[in-house]
């Protein structure tokens, strides 16, 4: 498995009521990463021709983030099958490497133009393989 990287600072704008990481901030998060680790390695000619739609979040909150914590977010393609790609994402506190959050998120390969569904092509699997990040 590639695994994409990313390290973030908890900031204030991050916190809910009880001074915690608010849940919605993590998703955002999960949705980021999936985001960038898809537009750092696909070309932009296939970005353009192909979207991806979550149908499925999957979130285990194992642990609290604080203000000013250092997180690193990992993130990889567990398994791919038809149109649908099954995407961890995993964040750990930088200090301490405890996990905090672990989402399984089933993502749907739509056509660009269309929006139907399309076969995950051997093109885009190999974008995912670990010798290619």
């Amino acid at each position: 498995m590639a695994v994409f990287e990313k390290t973030i600072v908890v900031k204030e704008d991050d916190l809910d009521d009880l001074n915690h990481v608010n849940n919605v901030r993590y998703v955002q998060w999960i949705q980021d990463i999936s985001k960038e680790h898809w537009q750092t390695l696909a070309p932009k000619t296939l970005q353009e021709s192909v979207a991806w739609v979550v149908m499925h979040h999957d979130i285990t909150y194992k642990n609290a983030a604080q203000l000013h914590d250092v997180l690193e977010i990992q993130t990889f393609i567990a398994k791919s099958r038809g149109a649908t790609s099954i995407r961890v994402v995993e964040i750990y506190d930088q200090k301490s490497n405890i996990l905090l959050v672990r989402s399984q998120t089933n993502w749907c390969l739509l056509n660009a133009k269309t929006f139907k569904p399309m076969r995950i092509s051997d093109e885009i699997s190999t974008l995912f393989r670990p010798d290619q990040s």
